[in-house]
């Protein structure tokens, strides 16, 4: 059991979940809510990314064996796929139950934040619209913050581009170390199809629109925070720049996460400009 356990953890994505799940989190913060409301969102969120993880798992786990992916353990035979894919449903079906205190629009939207996720391990990521699973998850997690409140309201609008765009970005970024494998394995999705040296335009067009969305879109004059927020960014695409000549490694999704919490703590301390 102790083995099982270890193993559905590590199919899980538990870096990613983590990330996202403390993301949700600081952001119900920012718009106010309680700290037992902040705990539920942030135990929903981590639920329902351990499911899009152990789901990708079990239904990539031939392609992974194929490339021998000995860092999956379905692939390495660690634990099996049924008890994989029994795990990813029932973390998903928990992850909106555990959602409703927050809200029937607070659990409608994160509803469509998880299908979107699972739709991209269920086929999209073989398709010219790969990317788009990425815009609707990360574009709607302000909107699923800002709709736990007690009196729900939607986002603002340029919280939903930032969003949007940083999904784009991790996206791009998340493919291009297994491109290769993919392509191995008849895997093309959008990243696959315009290239690596695209990819990596468009990783960088998408993070300099971000920045912009974080700096511009609040009302009001910039606030120091904003400005340093910004030479961060601009420092961290210096470093992607760097990784991108380079052969590619996870490093690449890392520095996206990073520039991504810079922009989780600009909206954190936007308070109630997230608001529409």
């Amino acid at each position: 059991m102790p083995r099982t356990v270890v193993a559905l953890a590590l199919s899980s994505h538990p870096g990613p979940s983590v990330v996202v799940s403390a993301v949700a989190a600081v952001l119900g913060i920012a718009v106010g809510l309680d700290p037992p409301h902040v705990a539920i969102l942030g135990i929903a969120f981590l639920l329902g990314q351990l499911s899009v993880g152990l789901s990708n798992d079990w239904i990539d786990a031939e392609r992974d064996r194929a490339v021998g992916r000995t860092d999956k353990p379905v692939a390495a035979g660690h634990v099996s796929v049924g008890t994989v894919r029994a795990a990813s449903f029932i973390t998903a079906v928990a992850a909106i139950l555990i959602t409703l205190p927050l809200g029937w629009f607070a659990t409608l939207a994160h509803t469509i934040f998880i299908l979107s996720a699972w739709s991209y391990n269920l086929g999209l990521k073989n398709t010219p619209v790969s990317v788009l699973p990425y815009i609707v998850s990360f574009g709607l997690l302000p909107m699923i913050a800002t709709l736990a409140r007690p009196v729900p309201a939607a986002a603002a609008a340029w919280a939903l581009a930032l969003g949007a765009l940083l999904g784009v970005a991790a996206h791009f970024a998340n493919v291009l170390p297994d491109l290769d494998d993919d392509e191995r394995t008849g895997i093309a999705g959008l990243p696959h199809r315009i290239g690596r040296t695209a990819s990596g335009v468009v990783i960088w067009a998408s993070l300099a629109a971000g920045a912009v969305a974080a700096f511009f879109g609040p009302a009001g004059e910039p606030s120091a925070l904003q400005w340093i927020g910004l030479g961060i960014t601009l420092l961290l695409a210096v470093a992607i720049a760097v990784v991108l000549r380079r052969p590619p490694t996870r490093l690449l999704f890392q520095l996206i996460i990073a520039a991504a919490l810079v922009n989780v703590v600009l909206l954190s301390v936007s308070g109630a400009r997230l608001l529409a």
